[in-house]
């Protein structure tokens, strides 16, 4: 029973310990984003190794921008289409969103947590999609950084 006790508990502080969004944290999504993980509604976990696209994401001070998905390629450029979904950020009481629009559907998720390094979303089939910032890949020059 303690045992119970003591998994309640616990559940009840990170639901507690939400992260907060910021209108100021907004910016920190701008950039290369690359998916780490998604955990499903059952708590099971599809873990991703290496990623053929990247979500790359562009906000203004409006709260308003696109995402679009980007091919890293081995000399640190991307290969990018005219592709992209317009995305608006949306604040409402402690939850914060991020609403998506095509011309074929709208749809949303909401940021659980925002950082410099780690972005996690949850969708409409409550499936959590965990984000590590990335940047370009380069393999030539021997490791030199890339601009």
């Amino acid at each position: 029973m303690k045992k119970v006790f003591g998994v309640l508990l616990i559940a009840l502080l990170f639901v507690g310990c939400k992260q907060k969004i910021n209108p100021a944290d907004v910016l920190k999504i701008n950039g290369y984003w690359e998916i780490e993980k998604v955990v499903l509604e059952d708590g099971s976990e599809k873990q991703y190794g290496v990623n053929e696209s990247f979500d790359y994401f562009q906000i203004d001070k409006n709260n308003s921008g696109i995402r679009k998905k980007v091919m890293p390629q081995l000399d640190g450029t991307f290969l990018v289409n005219n592709t992209f979904e317009k995305v608006k950020i949306r604040f409402a009481e402690d939850q914060t969103f991020l609403d998506y629009t095509t011309p074929y559907m709208k749809w949303s998720e909401e940021i659980l947590a925002l950082t410099d390094k780690e972005l996690v979303v949850l969708n409409a089939e409550k499936k959590e999609y965990h984000y590590k910032k990335a940047g370009p890949i380069n393999l030539d020059d021997y490791g030199k950084k890339t601009k």
